[in-house]
């Protein structure tokens, strides 16, 4: 691949101004120079080539965006075909019964991304949103990962935060004892000060962590502890459906359909059977 007089491959400034394009969604292709520091002749061409492709798309202002055949090719990763594929059903169960936001989210270099989220109306506050990270020690998502994550894994996400951890959850290694110890993790006011994020982890056959499962509601809710089993059910079927088990396999009973409208009160009885 051709290199430019730095040195700089052609595959390095396109990404430079795809990353460019993460940051503000739309700029224009002065701009979009300017932030990826290319020169304007360089930017404009990498811009004409990459709009012809869909991979860049211009807006009737003549700004640019990321382009629709990004979105397209992303649906085909492992990540978004087999969790947020086989994560999905169960997610839009546990929506039903909580009547809250439900996510999903994987560890990715250090940070907890979130993979897939499911609000309603009248939904608590949540600034999460699909493709976007958040701190592993101000999380209950990063809590349920990193506990059942290997030790090598809890001690690079350490190293790589250790001020920012010694400053902000000093405790940090002692809650995620804790987390493995009851298997759950429910964290209040970090994110948002109205929101409690609880969360549990979706393991493997090996007991290796795969994601985690979060409900996000607001800070006083009585049904905390129906959330987590509902959590917990959810985790299971999605840990079974990505092993490809059959009905006939798994050990817990299979779930009916749930009904939005009904809520958390209404589903306890049959929960805490589960």
């Amino acid at each position: 691949m051709a290199n430019s007089p730095s040195g700089e491959s052609v595959l390095d400034r396109v990404m430079r101004v795809l990353t460019a394009l993460e940051t503000e969604p739309e700029l224009t292709p002065s701009n979009l120079a300017e932030e990826t520091g290319l020169p304007k002749s360089t930017a404009y061409r990498l811009i004409d080539e990459l709009a012809q492709r869909g991979l860049l798309e211009r807006t009737e202002e003549g700004h640019v965006t990321l382009g629709r055949r990004l979105w397209e090719m992303a649906q085909h990763t492992p990540l978004a075909a087999t969790l947020r594929h086989n994560a999905l059903p169960y997610m839009e169960d546990l929506n039903a019964v909580v009547q809250q936001t439900t996510q999903l989210s994987i560890l990715e270099e250090g940070s907890v991304m979130i993979v897939e989220r499911l609000s309603r109306t009248g939904a608590a506050v949540n600034p999460a949103e699909v493709a976007s990270r958040m701190p592993v020690h101000l999380t209950s998502m990063g809590h349920a990962i990193l506990a059942f994550s290997p030790s090598d894994v809890i001690d690079e996400v350490m190293d790589r935060h250790s001020e920012r951890i010694a400053e902000e959850r000093p405790s940090f290694r002692a809650e995620l004892a804790e987390t493995r110890r009851r298997g759950f993790s429910s964290l209040e006011g970090l994110i948002h000060r109205s929101t409690t994020g609880t969360s549990v982890p979706i393991l493997d056959r090996q007991g290796h962590v795969v994601a985690a499962l979060t409900t996000v509601v607001p800070t006083g809710s009585r049904n905390v502890g129906v959330h987590v089993m509902a959590l917990q059910h959810a985790a299971r079927r999605i840990a079974f459906s990505l092993q490809g088990r059959t009905e006939q396999e798994r050990t817990v009973a299979p779930t009916t359909h749930r009904s939005p409208t009904r809520t958390a009160e209404q589903h306890e009885p049959v929960l805490a059977r589960l």
